[in-house]
């Protein structure tokens, strides 16, 4: 939905609109006249974009429930897979060829009795073409592997996302939010830089050995032989070693980064409360160690690639001078040609290359892995929260709820709601009071299924939530947190979030309801004003209101206000209070309240103590019973009484 016009001559015949922009468009009221033929130019040219074909399916589909390996990634586009595939063998072939055209030449176009320099100019030719093969082989390798790797990540993103959506609240509650965003930035980003380079070289590589080795034993056997016994084992044995240094090191690499990313996060999210307490050097230190250990993490990487780079350096080198002098001395007894001992050494050299080459690649190999395991342990993540195989979709509900036997704990071993039994009658209005962590909010979420009970049912309209799709749940449900959320984009776009096809009539209904056009009207733009990230230009009481406009525009039968009013100041609560009068009639509404006077206008009320419902009844009822309700009752009653009685003082 935009919001740059269309949205009619104002609200409550004001021009603008709750102060919107006199002309349709952008916030600025419009287009330069000397960039609009640019405008149209570029409009004209704009292609046409289909609309997403993206099915979410709270479960998963079998694709995403298979185990994430790179081999999985990759296989998806076989085609592509197979190119590439093909050309890394042009490329490991044909750039071998050089050695053995320059031993060619060399015995039959430049020894003592076989001048022929037209074999020299023929070899050379043919070297020639080699190379522009392997250059366009090379080209092209680059941009399948690219595209490839591209898609993949594309695939994974969308496939990492997703699942994030599918978990439940309990994993978002115990992972930090920088530690997830790793998983989605830094991890993955690892993982492209191995799928568009690191495996392609890793196979050029590899092959280019399988090659070169063929190559040196049909050259000589022996000197084969004797670099396959002495070089090769050495090789093995620090490969090995490194492989098993390397994957502990960059496993804690991965760690790390998610750590520096976590406490990033967390710093910036509670920038505030650190200005006011003077944290900053308390931060800047914690900072310091976590990075530290980010940075001895890596440093104990780039050691152990210090030590296996060199070492393998050292082996080649010292494999080389035995073969040469073994060589040298089969060519002074003539039997090996001088030819061939050049295209030995040449070949052997090529041979050691690939190995450093390895090295750098089996890094980039390595942090990939490490991502992958990453990623597969996010995606191997099960939701506590699942939607039944033979779930049926909730029919069009009348709002009846029961808590039956209900029991609950966060930790299955530690209760917070035991035994609760309550029936909320349609269309009626109950108001959860009592001490502050005594279970409130969790019998609140508990009927939004954001978590399943451990014991008992939650049933609506004689439905237990378990066998039912969340999506027809949801969709009948309105739900205001006690912490309101605004996303990125403009008022308009909040309040449609959770209706967006919600018409401009039904728009401006949810604002008068809420007492919201006060507000509207303050902003520069009205409803097209660009809200900041989670709403920090606003204050909480505005915010509160956007949140509770957002959940009377879908229209549920069911609502659940969790210290929805909490926010509010006095003059902006009456308001609410009003509002919820005309909002709640024939709706069920759960109300989560701290303040008694919110609590007072439901029809019954239900004093929670220590996980347990200790009373229910009307506010009269409880008030003249004289129970908790009575003693909550009576201490709201003195305070409010000493606050109004109190003296004003000068500066205040």
């Amino acid at each position: 939905m935009t919001w740059g016009g269309g949205m009619g001559g104002g609200f409550g015949g004001a021009p603008g609109g709750f102060g919107r922009p006199a002309a349709p468009g952008l916030p600025f009221a419009g287009i330069p006249s000397e960039l609009q033929s640019g405008v149209d130019r570029l409009l004209a040219s704009e292609p046409e974009h289909a609309a997403p074909d993206v099915v979410f399916n709270q479960n998963g589909s079998e694709a995403d429930l298979k185990r994430l390996t790179l081999w999985r990634l990759l296989t998806k586009y076989p085609w592509m897979l197979a190119l590439a595939g093909a050309l890394v063998v042009v490329i490991s072939v044909a750039a071998q060829t050089g050695p053995k055209l320059t031993e060619i030449a060399i015995n039959d176009g430049m020894s003592p009795g076989h001048e022929h320099f037209a074999v020299v100019v023929v070899m050379a030719a043919a070297y020639l073409v080699f190379i522009v093969i392997t250059a366009l082989a090379q080209r092209y390798q680059v941009q399948v592997t690219g595209r490839l790797a591209a898609w993949v990540m594309n695939d994974l993103r969308v496939k990492a996302f997703a699942h994030l959506q599918r978990l439940s609240l309990g994993f978002f509650t115990e992972e930090k939010a920088g530690v997830v965003m790793s998983r989605m930035t830094s991890d993955i980003e690892n993982l492209q830089q191995l799928l568009q380079d690191g495996l392609s070289q890793l196979a050029i590589q590899a092959l280019t050995m399988v090659v070169i080795t063929v190559i040196l034993f049909t050259t000589d056997v022996r000197l084969a032989a004797i670099t396959v016994v002495l070089i090769v084992p050495a090789l093995v044995v620090a490969s090995l070693w490194f492989k098993r240094a390397s994957e502990r090191g960059y496993d804690q690499v991965r760690d790390g980064i998610a750590n520096v990313l976590a406490d990033l996060s967390e710093s910036l999210h509670g920038v505030r409360i650190v200005t006011a307490h003077n944290r900053q050097r308390h931060n800047v230190i914690h900072h310091r160690n976590v990075v530290g250990d980010y940075r001895d993490a890596n440093n104990y990487t780039a050691h152990v690639n210090a030590v296996y780079g060199p070492g393998t350096q050292l082996l080649g080198v010292l494999g080389q001078a035995v073969l040469l002098a073994i060589g040298g001395e089969m060519v002074l007894h003539h039997t090996l040609s001088i030819g061939a001992l050049v295209a030995f050494f040449l070949y052997l050299n090529r041979f050691f290359q690939p190995i450093q080459l390895l090295v750098q690649q089996y890094n980039t190999y390595q942090q990939g892995q490490a991502s992958v395991n990453k990623l597969r342990n996010l995606i191997d993540t099960e939701p506590e929260v699942t939607e039944a195989l033979d779930a049926i979709e909730l029919p069009p509900i009348e709002g009846e709820i029961v808590f039956d036997h209900l029991s609950f704990g966060y930790d299955p071993g530690r209760l917070v709601i035991e035994d609760v039994e309550l029936r909320v009658a349609p269309g009626e209005t109950v108001a959860f009071v009592g001490p502050t962590g005594a279970g409130k909010s969790t019998l609140a979420k508990l009927v939004t299924r954001f978590y399943d009970p451990t014991a008992g049912r939650v049933l609506i309209d004689g439905h237990d939530l378990r066998g039912v799709t969340m999506r027809s749940l949801r969709s009948q449900l309105g739900v205001v947190p006690q912490e309101p959320f605004l996303f990125a984009g403009t008022i308009g776009d909040n309040l449609a979030f959770a209706k967006p096809d919600a018409s401009d009539d039904e728009i401006y209904e949810a604002v008068k309801k809420v007492g919201l056009g006060d507000v509207v009207d303050r902003m520069p733009a009205g409803l097209d004003t660009v809200v900041h990230e989670r709403g920090q230009t606003l204050s909480s009481g505005e915010r509160q209101l956007i949140a509770l406009a957002r959940a009377f525009l879908a229209q549920p039968r069911v609502l659940v206000l969790d210290e929805a009013t909490s926010n509010l100041d006095l003059q902006s609560e009456t308001k609410i209070e009003a509002a919820l009068d005309a909002l709640l009639e024939n709706r069920t509404a759960i109300l989560i309240a701290h303040r008694l006077s919110t609590a007072m206008r439901a029809d019954h009320i239900a004093v929670v103590d220590h996980g347990r419902i200790i009373e229910v009844g009307s506010h009269a009822a409880l008030v003249a019973s004289g129970g908790r309700y009575a003693e909550m009752y009576a201490t709201w009653v003195r305070h409010s009484d000493l606050a109004e009685h109190a003296p004003a003082h000068d500066g205040d």
